[in-house]
């Protein structure tokens, strides 16, 4: 049976630009080919509406082709969460869509977890104080591929999604399938501040909070305009800083969340990143 969706929104979903689903995913933008993405499925290379997985050897045409990819969906799913997880088209006609299924984190694997702790202490330069907390809270832990799998959470605490990062020799970084980015976010909290410093990931997130300890430190999982839960950020601290990278996407992505959210201030990174900040000064 035919999904059923008005053709004209599934051909501008379809549409969409493919570096907005990437981003929406935690995809890296490779530092020397700006066609190129690192993702947890592999490295993406993308020429206009098409994409290319060089480690599976697979490739597609289009945002739901690329969303299938990269988060195993269905195409009812990849529609229903490219329709209402990335805001592009709201002002479509409405439609009866399903909700994306329910987020299903990694699976903790113990025997792995010593190998990412000592990527994070090592390679970059996280206090071991702050990776004993965020076990300790289970904000962190190590999956079967040795990720470091870092949760987001909602309003209630409840988890939402999960950011991962690799920890082997190839640099990516991505989003447990299923996740919702705008529901919640991964935050390292001063109970006294007032202050909140937003951040691209989880890993800058705890730079930063290692380097400003009177801040709270959040991820947007990715460099993003204006997550839904950016307004109650800014309602609960009386100073917000967007701390993204210190590069044109982030340049970018921060004027357009002040644009949106006046009160929030640049903070821009003396290094690229916060961890490369971090680990500079360390």
């Amino acid at each position: 049976m035919s999904p059923p969706y008005a053709p004209n929104l599934i051909n501008r979903i379809r549409s969409m630009p493919l570096t907005d689903v990437l981003q929406a995913v935690g995809a890296q933008p490779d530092r020397n080919d700006k066609a190129r993405w690192h993702t947890v499925k592999g490295t993406i290379s993308v020429t206009g509406a098409k994409f290319f997985n060089w480690n599976s050897g697979t490739g597609g045409g289009g945002a739901i082709d690329l969303a299938i990819q990269l988060c195993d969906f269905d195409f009812r799913t990849a529609v229903a969460w490219l329709n209402g997880h990335l805001h592009e088209f709201q002002e479509a006609p409405t439609v009866t869509v399903p909700q994306p299924s329910t987020f299903k984190l990694p699976a903790p694997a113990p025997g792995c977890l010593d190998r990412v702790v000592q990527y994070l202490l090592d390679k970059r330069c996280i206090p071991l104080r702050l990776v004993t907390q965020l076990i300790d809270a289970s904000d962190f832990y190590a999956d079967h591929r040795a990720n470091a799998v870092f949760l987001t959470r909602g309003p209630r605490r409840n988890p939402v999604g999960a950011e991962l990062r690799g920890t082997g020799p190839q640099v990516w970084r991505g989003m447990a399938p299923g996740s919702r980015k705008d529901q919640g976010y991964f935050c390292l909290r001063d109970t006294h501040s007032n202050a909140a410093i937003i951040c691209e990931s989880a890993i800058d997130a705890i730079s930063c909070f290692t380097l400003h300890p009177d801040h709270s430190c959040i991820s947007t999982a990715g460099a993003t305009r204006s997550p839904a839960w950016l307004a109650s950020v800014t309602q609960q601290y009386s100073h917000v800083y967007c701390g993204f990278d210190a590069d044109p996407t982030g340049d970018a992505m921060a004027e357009d969340m002040i644009k949106a959210h006046p009160s929030i201030i640049r903070l821009r990174p003396s290094q690229h990143d916060w961890n490369d900040q971090l680990r500079t000064q360390r």
